[in-house]
C-alpha cells in the first residue's frame, strides 16, 4: 500500500501519530490535553507572497509563489499532486537557518491559488513549461543559480523541467520520494484510493485534524499550515451525505465521548431548523481523479530522464524499497546522491523538514552551492 503514495494522492496506514491508538473502528486519543487544529498562516514561515503573471496560448495565467531569503541560490520549491506550496512552510523556516539561500514554493497549475485558463492540462510538459516561465517573469534574461526541489509529482515534474533546460542557469536537482517503477505500479489501484478519502468537511480545522489522525501528514505542525492549500470552502447541505462521512465517523477524542449526549441533542434541533441545514463546508481544491489520463505521463520514464539531467542530483526517499533497477543501478554507478530518511511518510519534507533540511543543505555545501550561516554547526 505504501506503493501507492507515490503519486501523493492518499495518505499512508503508518501507526497513529501523537499518542493516538486505534480502538474498533474509532482512534481515540491517548492522555493529555486536547490538540489545538486551528490553522496556521503562511507569514509564519515565508517572508512574502506573490502572484506572477504570464503569458499562455490560452490567455494570461496567475501563478502563487511564496518567498524567502535575500542572498544566495534560490531553491524552487514544487508540491506533490493535491497539495500546494504551503506544504513547504516548516522547511522553508528550517533550510533558511541553516545556509545562505533564497526559497521560491510554488502553486502549481491548477493547485492552490494559482489562476490559469485551462484547468484541465496538467500534463508534464505544460507544467514543466509554466516552472519555466515563472523563472523567466521574475528574474527575465539573467536568472540566479537554482536548485530544483520537487515532492511526488512536483518531483516528476521537476525532472521534466530540467531535462527540457526550461531553467537555464539550474544547479542541482532534487527528487523526493517519487521513483518511476513504484509510481506505476501504483497507477491500477489509484482510484479507489481516491474515493476512500473523504470529499467534505465540516471545517478547515476538521481537515487538519483528518490529515493528522489518518496518517497523510505525521508533523502535527505541518499540517496546520499545509492543509489550507489542499482544501477550499464551499456551500453545501450540512445533512449530506458526503459530509457525514468527515472524520466525525472514524475519530472521536476520549473526552468528547462524554459530550456526544449533548451533541447528538444538538444536532436533532439544528435538522429541524431549515436555515440550520446550509453552512459552510471544505471540500478538495483539485479533484485529483479526473488528472488520471495524465498519471502515465508524469512518470513513465522518468528514471532515465533523471539520470541523464547532467547537473549534481539528490534522491531523497521514505524507504529503499522505492528503487527500482534503473536507479539501483545508477546509484551504484554515483549518478546521483541518495539518502534514506526513514520513519517519514510520504511526504516527507513536511513529517521530517529539519532531515531533509540537513540533507539538502550538506549536499549543497558539499558541492560549494553555498555555504552554512554563521554559528550554525551541521
Amino acid at each position: 500500500m505504501e506503493r501507492q503514495l507515490h503519486l501523493n494522492l492518499l495518505p499512508s496506514r503508518p501507526p497513529m501519530p501523537g499518542g493516538l491508538q486505534s480502538s474498533g473502528s474509532k482512534m481515540k486519543m491517548g492522555p493529555g490535553r486536547k490538540r489545538d487544529f486551528t490553522p496556521l498562516s503562511w507569514s509564519q514561515y515565508f517572508e512574502t507572497l506573490e502572484d506572477v503573471e504570464v503569458e499562455n496560448e490560452t490567455g494570461k495565467d496567475i501563478f502563487r509563489i511564496y518567498c524567502s531569503g535575500a542572498h544566495g541560490p534560490v531553491l524552487f520549491l514544487l508540491h506533490g499532486g493535491g497539495h500546494s506550496a504551503l506544504s513547504w512552510a516548516v522547511f522553508t523556516a528550517v533550510i533558511c537557518s541553516r545556509i545562505d539561500c533564497r526559497v521560491v514554493a510554488m502553486d502549481l497549475r491548477a493547485h492552490g491559488d494559482s489562476k490559469v485558463k485551462d484547468l484541465d492540462d496538467l500534463s508534464a510538459d505544460t507544467m514543466a513549461k509554466d516552472v519555466g516561465k515563472v523563472v523567466e517573469s521574475l528574474y527575465g534574461d539573467n536568472p540566479p543559480p537554482i536548485m530544483l526541489i520537487g515532492h511526488s509529482m512536483g518531483g516528476a515534474i521537476a525532472v521534466h523541467t530540467a531535462a527540457a533546460n526550461h531553467i537555464p542557469s539550474l544547479i542541482g536537482l532534487c527528487v523526493i520520494d517519487v521513483v518511476e517503477g513504484t509510481a506505476m505500479d501504483a497507477l491500477n489501484s489509484m482510484q479507489n484510493f481516491l474515493r476512500s478519502r473523504p470529499k467534505t468537511f465540516k471545517s478547515l480545522e476538521n481537515a487538519i485534524e483528518w490529515s493528522v489522525k489518518s496518517g497523510q501528514i505525521r508533523n502535527f505542525e505541518s499540517a496546520r499550515v499545509s492543509m489550507g492549500g489542499q482544501v477550499k470552502k464551499c456551500e453545501e447541505a450540512s445533512n449530506s451525505p458526503d459530509v457525514s462521512r468527515s472524520i466525525e465517523e472514524g475519530i472521536i477524542e476520549e473526552d468528547e465521548e462524554e459530550e456526544a449526549g449533548e451533541e447528538s441533542s444538538k444536532k436533532r434541533m439544528k435538522e429541524d431548523d431549515p436555515e440550520a441545514k446550509k453552512e459552510s463546508v471544505f471540500t478538495w481544491r483539485v479533484d485529483l481523479s479526473k488528472t488520471e489520463k495524465y498519471w502515465e505521463g508524469w512518470f513513465r520514464g522518468l528514471s532515465s530522464l533523471f539520470l541523464t539531467c547532467s547537473v549534481p542530483k539528490l534522491l531523497l526517499l521514505a524507504g529503499v524499497d522505492r528503487l527500482d533497477k534503473d536507479l539501483t543501478i545508477g546509484q551504484m554507478q554515483g549518478k546521483f546522491q541518495m539518502q534514506v530518511l526513514p520513519q517519514c511518510g510520504h511526504a516527507v519534507h513536511e513529517d521530517a523538514p529539519e532531515k531533509v533540511a540537513d540533507a539538502l543543505a550538506t549536499f549543497m555545501v558539499r558541492h560549494k552551492f553555498t555555504d552554512f550561516k554563521e554559528g550554525f554547526l551541521c
